[in-house]
């Protein structure tokens, strides 16, 4: 112990020659030597606190000449050595707080919040030749206050009070992805709901703006991604505010995230508030008519698209919203939310049937293959499926919205959505789901179906496509294999792998001429999903 004193009392006394000192290199190896043996916990918890005392007035005096010196210092020698030996007291600083609470109370008592962050702010305005010369101390800066901050309430207010909104979102914009990772860290670090809450104000919203962005262009970071997740999502009024400043391309970052929220937690656990989705119901209804857009020319303009990207993401985080989330089952009751999803089903599918645009059916299974041409990937592939999927989450046990369907001439529409199509993996799945739940404890809907007429077979050339012919014998639909096409063999791999793959069932009795209001209560099934529905017969047989 003797000993270990013996170096303490000389770390000290060589600490303080640098204060009153030249600098030169011989100091530099005085605070490595320093910054080495703090790794060492009985060494941390023996430094005395004469020792960080004069550490901060070292710090200080390099902060007074460094600042001195100005941006365009000429002594480009003596202006690194000074950026080196900042660098070394935060690596000191850094060290001293690990798993110390002690130590994190003496720096913060001794002012060391307050040096530091002015170094840095200064350190983030600097430019130089050799870029690393300037990020070195400034990751080392940043890396000492998140260890200050880990573990210590009054530490985390302290730098939150000093360094947000300006510091943080400054360090943020920095061209040094380590620079805005420990950045991130920090600010994760020192979030509660109350600071949420200030992010959330008009003045402070910048900086949340950029921790989205940076969501979108550097998702490798993963403290961005954890302050939108753990954070910003679990507070109502800031995504509110923020979706309303973003742009259409962080708009989608945040929904893509808000929707990984929803399907990696519990079903009770997610954080979500109610009224988060209530806004995101209401901001899908006021923009949903975005989408249409895509059948036009108009579609071309990138803005035009991001605008209906956005409204299909609002779609998908609604649809995961109403499965078995009990929490948002209330967006059963939104105004006029079931309606609205209802007709623009019927002007996507009416649009797709008018002439050939991005929401026509189509069968182009060569891309499921892996030999399909990228650039012909549709950016509303599945949307008609997703309409079609959330109506039937609003039906669930819901009598009155099941009714508002039948009225809004909705079962038909949904019955007339159910061949196959490329666009809309899923599709046929998820049109019986929706009429099984039209259906459930509903005898006016249930007479509705009764009455639907057959009027032949629908078209299957996808079917034909694939060597197979549909014929119907004594009221059972056969699948044949083709005469003289390729072997059963090879076809029946390959329609295997379409319906493994897209999970396609196909309603092949809708009406002849293809209108929705006589289609026919014939389906057929495969996978054994065709038992939902009891009330509709037909299966399609191998022979």
């Amino acid at each position: 112990m003797a000993a270990s004193t013996d170096i303490i009392l000389g770390t000290s006394a060589s600490i303080a020659g640098i204060l009153n000192e030249k600098h030169g290199p011989e100091h530099l190896q005085t605070l490595k030597t320093f910054t080495a043996a703090l790794r060492d916990v009985e060494y941390r918890d023996a430094v005395e606190e004469k020792t960080f005392s004069t550490l901060v007035k070292v710090l200080t005096r390099l902060c007074e000449e460094l600042q001195a010196a100005g941006l365009d210092s000429e002594d480009v020698q003596t202006f690194t050595l000074q950026l080196q030996l900042t660098a070394e007291c935060f690596r000191a600083q850094r060290n001293s707080c690990v798993q110390s609470i002690r130590n994190q109370s003496l720096l913060r008592e001794l002012g060391f919040i307050d040096v530091s962050l002015k170094l840095l702010r200064f350190l983030s305005t600097v430019n130089m030749e050799i870029p690393d010369t300037i990020f070195e101390p400034l990751r080392c800066g940043i890396q000492f206050l998140g260890n200050l901050a880990v573990g210590n309430q009054l530490c985390k207010d302290d730098i939150w009070m000093i360094s947000f909104p300006d510091l943080f979102l400054q360090l943020l914009s920095t061209d040094d992805e380590k620079t805005v990772n420990y950045t991130s860290m920090v600010i994760h670090t020192c979030l509660d709901e109350a600071k949420v809450e200030d992010l959330s104000k008009p003045q402070n919203i910048e900086l949340a703006l950029r921790v989205m962005e940076l969501c979108r262009t550097q998702p490798e970071l993963d403290w961005t991604v954890l302050i939108a997740t753990q954070h910003f999502l679990k507070s109502s009024s800031l995504v509110e505010n923020m979706y309303s400043e973003m742009s259409h391309h962080d708009r989608v970052t945040l929904l893509e995230l808000l929707l990984a929220q929803l399907r990696e937690e519990g079903s009770e656990d997610c954080g979500i508030p109610p009224s988060v989705a209530r806004f995101l119901a209401t901001s899908f209804q006021k923009g949903c008519g975005a989408v249409l857009t895509l059948a036009t020319g108009s579609a071309s303009s990138d803005e035009v698209l991001q605008e209906a990207l956005t409204v299909i993401s609002l779609l998908d985080v609604l649809c995961e919203m109403t499965s078995d989330h009990k929490q948002f089952m209330f967006l059963q009751d939104h105004p006029d939310l079931l309606v609205t999803t209802v007709e623009l089903l019927e002007q996507v599918h009416a649009t797709g049937k008018a002439s050939k645009n991005i929401f026509s059916a189509a069968q182009n299974f060569s891309s499921f293959s892996g030999d399909g041409d990228s650039s012909s990937y549709s950016p509303v592939i599945s949307f008609k499926a997703h309409l079609i999927r959330l109506i039937g989450n609003l039906c669930h046990s819901n009598t009155n919205n099941q009714n508002k369907v039948r009225e809004l001439e909705g079962i038909s529409l949904i019955l007339d959505n159910c061949n196959i199509d490329s666009n809309n993996p899923f599709i046929s799945q998820w049109a019986i789901f929706t009429i099984r739940n039209l259906l459930e404890h509903n005898s006016e809907n249930q007479k509705l179906i009764a009455t639907l007429e057959r009027c032949g077979t629908a078209d299957y050339s996808a079917l034909r496509e694939l060597g197979f012919l549909v014929e119907e014998r004594d009221g059972t639909l056969l699948l044949k294999p083709v005469q003289g096409s390729t072997s059963r063999r090879t076809r029946t791999h390959r329609a295997s792998d379409i319906v493994k793959q897209r999970g396609y069932v196909d309603i092949l009795c809708a009406a002849a001429d293809g209108s929705s209001t006589a289609a026919s209560s014939r389906i057929a099934h495969c996978c054994g999903v065709g038992q939902l529905l009891q009330s509709l017969s037909g299966v399609i047989t191998w022979e």
